[in-house]
């Protein structure tokens, strides 16, 4: 479907009433299970076992609850092409995962699966506030990694002007933005306060920029991190979500009321569990985000156990869509961290430190065993060289021992001593022994 200037929704699909939406996610659940039934052997012998040997075995929307979970290490396990549904030869394209934890996760797409892919984000980015003839700036990787392409195919749909900068090379993004006249700029959270870093060290104020919005994804962000980014780069900071396994960025996307991340479910179906049970849990409590897609002939996936956590609503949205929303996506499961029987999110410990105003939106969370007790240290920046770090840092540790239940060092470090990344930012320095 091609677009207009006037059009703020891209397709129909995206308010249609949820009755007409649950019928068009029941027969294309029934589809994807035909496909992985006629071409997925690990996913057909599980469905076998749950008894279920025919597409019409699937009666009702509800019965997705009794079809077995996949999980990341059924994708490694199958490394590299066991998980596909169809012949590798009609594969157009494969992405990767980095592969820090052993084997890369290996997702693949048809001709159909990247039209869908590129339709999706150019519906969630129009959904977004852009709009043809708009300068794109796009500051996600390219190659293996999926938002870079995501992201670049989905401007190009609408008719903006894309900018394939990728990542790194700072001082260049800044001259760039500015020179080119950027409106949207798309990347990770962490990178854009990179990119406001190298405007500083360049010089360029943010009154010489065009930016109106920015497209962030790859990590999960605070109110405090999104308000932040606002007020160094002058845009509207909006978040979207995506893994590689569904299709990249392009599952869900905030719409500029910015009251959660509208999931785009002709395409995805949701639900949140108990990660521990496994068991779905009410509408709006907060548990593991599951996705089975709904159209994907490469790589049909049921039930697939993110590892995100979030809650999700069907609650109307003002801006007139019907789609779900998720809520609350705090990270990922396996970021969590255990220190002396309390469970802590590297967002909550984010919340806190940039809640303090001379905090910098730069840290992280550093794991240790020196003995037999876990220690945590904060590492973070004060956002000028005038801030006293030794009584800022005095601060920060009763204010992290009263809001977390647990006593947590600080390090308040020079300016510009936190690590930077072109990409996702690594919050988490795991040093105890193996």
């Amino acid at each position: 479907m091609s677009a207009t200037s006037e059009r703020a929704v891209w397709d129909a699909v995206e308010t249609l009433p949820r009755p007409e939406l649950r019928a068009l996610q029941l027969e294309r659940l029934r589809a994807t299970v035909g496909r992985v039934l006629e071409g997925q052997p690990l996913g057909a012998a599980r469905l076998r076992d749950a008894g279920v040997t025919a597409p019409g075995d699937v009666a009702a929307l509800d019965d997705v609850m009794r079809l077995p979970f996949t999980v990341k290490a059924d994708l490694r396990d199958s490394y590299p092409f066991g998980m596909f549904a169809v012949p590798r030869e009609q594969l157009v394209r494969v992405h990767a995962s980095s592969g820090s934890h052993g084997k890369p996760t290996v997702v693949g797409y048809t001709r159909a699966d990247l039209e869908a892919w590129t339709e999706l984000m150019a519906r969630s980015m129009t959904m977004a506030g852009v709009r043809p003839g708009m300068v794109l700036h796009n500051a996600n990787g390219y190659g293996l990694f999926t938002g870079g392409h995501g992201f670049h195919d989905g401007g190009q749909r609408i008719g903006a002007t894309v900018i394939p900068v990728s990542g790194g090379f700072s001082a260049r993004q800044a001259m760039l933005l500015r020179d080119l006249g950027g409106q949207v700029l798309c990347a990770t959270p962490s990178y854009a306060l990179v990119i406001a870093q190298a405007l500083r060290e360049a010089g360029i104020e943010v009154d010489e920029l065009r930016l109106e919005l920015g497209l962030f994804g790859g990590e999960p962000f605070t109110d405090e991190m999104r308000a932040q980014i606002e007020r160094e780069l002058a845009l509207t900071a909006l978040m979207f979500y995506g893994l590689s396994e569904m299709c990249g960025p392009g599952v869900a996307a905030e719409c500029p009321a910015r009251a959660g991340l509208h999931v785009q479910e002709d395409h995805f179906l949701v639900e949140v569990i108990d990660p521990n049970s496994g068991l779905v849990v009410d509408e709006g409590e907060g548990g593991e985000l599951v996705f089975t897609t709904l159209a994907k002939e490469a790589l049909p996936l049921i039930r697939y156990r993110t590892g995100d956590v979030g809650s999700v609503t069907s609650e109307p949205c003002g801006c007139g869509r019907t789609l779900a929303r998720i809520r609350s996506l705090r990270g990922r499961l396996d970021d969590m961290l255990i220190v002396r029987g309390v469970n802590l999110f590297p967002s909550h410990v984010e919340h806190l430190l940039l809640g303090v105003e001379e905090v910098a939106p730069h840290y992280r969370l550093i794991v240790e065993r020196p003995e037999h007790m876990d220690e945590l240290t904060v590492e973070c920046e004060p956002v000028s060289a005038d801030v006293d770090r030794v009584e800022l840092a005095a601060r920060l540790e009763p204010l992290l021992r009263e809001h977390t239940g647990i006593r947590i060092a600080v390090s308040v470090v020079e300016p510009g001593a936190v690590p930077r990344s072109e990409g996702k930012a690594v919050r988490v320095v795991d040093r105890r022994p193996t």
